[in-house]
């Protein structure tokens, strides 16, 4: 009789224990808030010499609109001033840099392991009841995680290089803009 409580601990405690086995950990600056912008930023501003920022609040908008109205306020309007203004006005920059954060969140997703499921029942109908657990793991997720995790780092990678792309193209669309509007 005494076997019976001991049991039925076990099958309770060892599920909740395995419950707990889900990984968290830092993937290659995919856990850093700003993950994969600073390394376009970087580049943009390797290439430009202009920042560019990634609003992702209120305030920072904010504050990135006061420094567009010091930019332009009561100056003359230089090709770098005009760089300068489309890098940090651009909504559809901003659209791009979330993209970053989207697949950033993709390739975190896809890089923890499944969570096992877990079934209790009680098979029986006499005083000696067998209580069964299984822990069940989705096969395939497990099988393929490495594959997905690949993919989900290419689209990450495909996310910054599309949104340093688009940076650059504004950056030289818009210095061609200011030199046809010079020269007109």
């Amino acid at each position: 009789m005494k076997r019976r409580p001991l049991t039925m601990a076990a099958v309770v405690t060892i599920p909740l224990i395995a419950a707990g086995c889900a990984t968290s950990g830092a993937l290659n600056g995919i856990s850093a808030p700003m993950a994969g912008f600073t390394t376009v930023a970087a580049r943009a501003e390797s290439v430009t010499g202009n920042q560019t920022v990634w609003v992702q609040s209120s305030e920072e908008a904010r504050t990135v609109s006061e420094r567009v109205k010091r930019l332009v306020q009561k100056k003359t309007i230089g090709p770098d001033t005009a760089v300068q203004v489309a890098l940090l006005n651009n909504k559809g920059l901003q659209a791009a840099y979330a993209e970053i954060g989207l697949s950033a969140a993709d390739m975190w997703q896809e890089s923890m392991l499944v969570n096992p499921t877990i079934s209790v029942g009680m098979i029986g109908v006499d005083p000696v009841r067998t209580i069964e657990g299984a822990v069940v793991s989705n096969i395939l997720a497990l099988a393929t995680h490495k594959q997905r995790v690949a993919v989900a780092d290419a689209r990450f990678r495909q996310a910054q290089l599309r949104a340093a792309e688009e940076t650059l193209r504004l950056a030289a669309d818009t210095r061609r803009a200011w030199i046809n509007a010079v020269s007109a």
